[in-house]
């Protein structure tokens, strides 16, 4: 993630945790085909979360060198685990399946509609770009410049090259940032919140993130997952602020283990709910992420891929 160099708001790892957990858990096949109404319901919240605390960490106070240089830490990762991406769905049968893969179907994947997860770091890298050259370059005043990325991004929507709420919940995250409000005072905990929650999601006109329901039950989730925050101590707490420090790693490399984990449904089967095979593909998969960066880290091969000495951040 592009993050500021401020002191961190362990609220906004603790929600990073819970998200990207959600993320990991229903990219689970199985499991999606266990549970698909719950799938939409976090369908509806999960990503546009993420975006939202994108769009308020990333740092445009730095140079246009500095800048760029973060630009091409994420620009790696991305072009590397994305190739790899559209390579396998012209191999395996998967929901992304690519019958005739050719070199302007590769392009056209990689470099205007990404496959799988990794439209996260396309999404990152196109609006957080955007955002830094229009504040940093065009001389009006900050609300105008506001209305100019949302009309920029609505362009980029018009032109297929990343949905248009996508953008906008980056934008969001840009809007609370530039305002100089605190995040915490305009994402309210409340633990009246699961009510409102409870009312949208049993209506599936809702699940979507685009529409007033989808928006609003965004909003509820971010709402009620703060109330809860001071509840967790101790241990649970510490990993989960682990978890939600280190959702790079994570994210560029679960893809890899939801995939395998798919050999262990056979095993499993017995455990007719797949909870058994959640909290073993979860473990498998958010523990394995973490190792193909430790291990990169010690082999001092992320500041060639993620420009950094260290991915996994342990403080």
């Amino acid at each position: 993630m592009i993050t500021k160099e401020s002191r961190r708001i362990d609220e906004l790892d603790f929600l990073k945790c819970i998200m990207i957990v959600l993320m990991v858990a229903f990219h689970l096949v199985y499991i999606e085909t266990l549970y698909p109404y719950a799938k939409r319901v976090v369908f509806t919240f999960h990503m546009p979360v993420l975006l939202i605390i994108s769009g308020y960490l990333t740092n445009i106070d730095k140079t246009p060198r500095q800048f760029l240089r973060g630009v091409l830490w994420l620009l790696v990762p991305y072009l590397v685990m994305e190739s790899g991406y559209i390579w396998m769905c012209s191999l395996l049968p998967v929901g992304d399946h690519i019958d005739h893969l050719s070199v302007a179907v590769f392009l056209d994947k990689l470099f205007l509609h990404p496959l799988g997860p990794y439209w996260y770091l396309h999404a990152l890298i196109l609006c957080g770009l955007t955002y830094f050259l229009v504040f940093k370059f065009v001389p009006i005043k900050t609300f105008s410049r506001c209305v100019l990325l949302g009309i920029i991004f609505a362009g980029y929507a018009y032109l297929g090259i990343i949905s248009l709420s996508r953008a906008l919940y980056f934008l969001a995250g840009v809007v609370v940032h530039q305002s100089r409000a605190a995040f915490l005072d305009v994402f309210r905990a409340s633990f009246l919140s699961l009510i409102g929650l409870a009312l949208l999601v049993v209506h599936p006109e809702n699940l979507y993130s685009s529409t007033a329901g989808g928006i609003l039950i965004v909003y509820l989730v971010m709402s009620f997952c703060l109330a809860v925050y001071p509840y967790i101590r101790g241990r649970i707490r510490n990993a989960m602020l682990f978890l939600g420090k280190n959702t790079l790693p994570i994210f560029v490399f679960s893809p890899i283990f939801t995939i395998l984990c798919k050999f262990l449904i056979s095993y499993l089967a017995f455990d007719p709910t797949g909870m058994l095979f959640l909290l073993i593909s979860l473990a498998v998969s958010i523990s394995g992420s973490l190792a193909i960066g430790w291990v990169m880290d010690k082999l001092h091969i992320s500041p060639f891929f993620f420009g950094r000495k260290n991915v996994v951040v342990k403080n």
